[in-house]
């Protein structure tokens, strides 16, 4: 027997397995403790992962309303755990609406030491440390900018947000959302961290399933190490109806085997020499087939010289 009689098929299925696997894309782990959803509350009309205050009403059947349209509200929802992943998407759907032509002011979603605290930044405290995203429909001063604005700010914990410039001078990245407020199709954020990587936020509002990318950020600030995940909203003389209707969080990994750029598994390591590895695995792995089959083929030739020999012994 020889080494040709193999498939070459069976060969090239093999090596495209082997490459498929090496571009594999992040996996991801659904998160309950930080993910909601209707009917939001249990038997007990508590919520076992969240909590909410302030002006934060529960319509189990419909949604989380932080703030009502009505003038002077703030609301929060925060949960009660940190969200602890070292990389991590959440996938928020909300929506904004109300009765009137003037409204204001917005809401944020929270990555932060701090929970559940009143505060004047969209609801929630002001030198935080930690991720605030906030989604601001009400104009301050900021010439040349369209609102709705989108955008994002890391806090130190010193750093304070300057509402009368809708904190141009502490922004980490945004991006003009016209049509965002009173969206034909459902409203969504989808936030990215991928640790000393990437910080990427993608937005749907303008066709369903359709995503529009508001900003990509490479190596962004660090999170902190404890962090929850959270919402607030307010209004002012102007106001609007600021609902969370869901929270999908997931953690995010490599797959096992992946030589691709491994989220936080290679720190200090080069990538290169994880690559030599697998290459190597392969490289043993069709030796071990070559011995297979030359190891068959040899006691095929032994077998048959065996029977020869005994015929010709019984003549």
């Amino acid at each position: 027997m020889r080494l040709s009689s193999v498939p070459a098929a069976l060969l090239a299925a093999i090596v495209g397995t082997a490459q498929a696997d090496h571009a594999s894309d992040l996996k991801s782990i659904s998160l309950r403790t930080h993910s909601i959803q209707q009917p939001y509350l249990d038997s007990d009309m508590q919520s076992r992962w969240f909590d909410f205050g302030g002006d934060t009403i529960v319509r189990t059947d419909s949604y989380i309303r932080l703030t009502s349209d009505l003038p002077s509200q703030s609301g929060w929802l925060f949960s009660r755990v940190p969200l602890t992943a070292t990389n991590w998407e959440v996938e928020v759907e909300f929506k904004i609406s109300g009765k009137h032509q003037l409204y204001g002011d917005g809401f944020a979603m929270w990555i932060t030491k701090q929970r559940g605290q009143m505060g004047p930044v969209f609801g929630s405290v002001d030198r935080f440390e930690g991720l605030g995203i906030f989604v601001d429909t009400y104009k301050n001063n900021r010439p040349g900018v369209v609102f709705p604005y989108v955008m994002a700010m890391y806090g130190d914990g010193q750093r304070s947000y300057n509402k009368n410039d809708d904190g141009k001078e502490t922004e980490l990245a945004g991006c003009s959302a016209r049509g965002i407020r009173h969206a034909s199709v459902p409203t969504k954020m989808r936030l990215t961290y991928i640790q000393d990587k990437q910080l990427k936020l993608d937005l749907q509002y303008r066709e369903e399933d359709e995503w529009t990318s508001c900003f990509e950020v490479d190596n962004p600030p660090q999170i902190p190490n404890i962090a929850y995940l959270g919402f607030s909203a307010e209004t002012g003389e102007l106001s609007d109806n600021h609902d969370i209707i869901s929270v999908s969080t997931k953690n995010l990994y490599n797959s096992p085997g992946s030589t691709t750029d491994r989220v936080g598994a290679n720190k200090g390591r080069p990538i290169q020499s994880n690559v030599v590895k697998e290459g190597s695995s392969w490289t043993w792995f069709f030796t071990k087939i070559i011995l297979f089959f030359v190891a068959v083929g040899g006691v095929y030739v032994g077998y048959t010289a065996y029977r020869a020999k005994s015929k010709s012994h019984r003549f």
